[in-house]
């Protein structure tokens, strides 16, 4: 007789059981089979041992983090379970559950996978959808109420008669947000680098290096991010470049990974054959652009970031946009 498969083993701390019961539910009322201790191991039985059959037996693994920290999961327990399921192949998704803003410190790598945040509530059906996607790795075709869900499960910002136009530094973006609206890509992209580089307090003309990145405010990082979401209808933004960053195996470590950087260039259009594309050779199009094309940190002709900056700039999204 076959072992039964699962689509997702659902590792969380005992303290936040009540939450992981009504996800275990909703996510059987969707048809996804999860694995749940308490549904599983039968009484006389370890738990570690239980844990290490079904392994072999799930489809992916989501992580959930609550207020109380990893209750029974020691950091060291749940990275060897990690790091079991990426050799398999598994796909890991860490969940954040309402009240927790970020990853454990001591479990930091988990970064380098999108991950689903149940900010204001276990009701939040975005999340949800999120969830369901990252289990069955095909999107749902179903809608909800808060259906602005684009790409990868990036959230395109919901329309506004206004724009949050906010900034830590006094930076005026009303002709930014013009050309976005208008959709002239190629002056928004310089204009966004104008700005960028006078929020650094560095002067036109001038490259961007890892303490810039690193530092960048977030307030105003959200803002260009929300801009260029929006305007381009999830096509562009800095939240989907980082995105398609982690997916092609670039580590939000700071460091400059070649293969996997290129692996990334080709899929947002900035190489191709083998070869780097020249800032005229960019598509410009909202319709013919690869999704992630812009911005692409340029001046004129010129390109003012480094290969081996955009890194930091991905980390500091994931510190500002979490």
């Amino acid at each position: 007789m076959t072992e039964q498969q699962f689509d997702v083993f659902l590792a969380h701390s005992s303290k936040d059981k009540p939450l992981i019961r009504r996800i275990y539910r909703k996510l059987a009322d969707l048809g996804i089979r999860p694995w749940l201790d308490e549904e599983e191991i039968a009484p006389g039985t370890t738990f570690q041992s239980e844990i290490q059959q079904a392994i072999g037996r799930i489809k992916s693994a989501a992580i959930f983090f609550g207020p109380d920290g990893l209750g029974r999961w020691q950091a060291l327990e749940l990275k060897s379970f990690i790091s079991q399921c990426v050799r398999r192949g598994v796909p890991v998704i860490p969940v954040l559950l309402p009240g927790v803003e970020e990853i454990p410190e001591e479990l930091i790598f988990l970064q380098e996978f999108h991950a689903v945040s149940f900010q204001d509530s276990i009701e939040d059906e975005r999340a949800l959808f999120s969830l369901e996607w990252g289990i069955t790795q095909r999107k749902p075709t179903r809608q909800y109420s808060a259906s602005q869900v684009l790409g990868n499960a990036y959230a395109v910002p919901p329309p506004t008669s206004e724009d949050d136009l906010s900034s830590e530094r006094g930076i005026d973006y009303q002709n930014l947000r013009n050309l976005l609206k208008a959709g002239k890509w190629r002056e928004a992209d310089q204009e966004t680098y104008r700005l960028m580089i006078i929020t650094v307090g560095k002067k036109e003309g001038q490259w961007f290096d890892r303490k810039d990145l690193e530092k960048f405010p977030c307030e105003d990082l959200r803002t260009l991010d929300q801009l260029w979401v929006k305007y381009s209808n999830g096509k562009f933004g800095f939240g989907v470049q980082k995105q398609i960053y982690v997916e092609t195996g670039n580590l939000l470590d700071g460091e400059y990974h070649e293969e996997n950087w290129k692996a990334f260039c080709d899929c947002v259009g900035w190489r191709k054959g083998g070869k780097y594309l020249v800032y005229s050779d960019l598509k410009a199009n909202s319709s013919l652009s690869p999704t992630g094309e812009f911005p692409r940190f340029c001046r004129g002709m010129n390109f003012v970031i480094s290969l081996d900056c955009f890194s930091s700039l991905a980390q500091r999204l994931v510190y500002c946009c979490r």
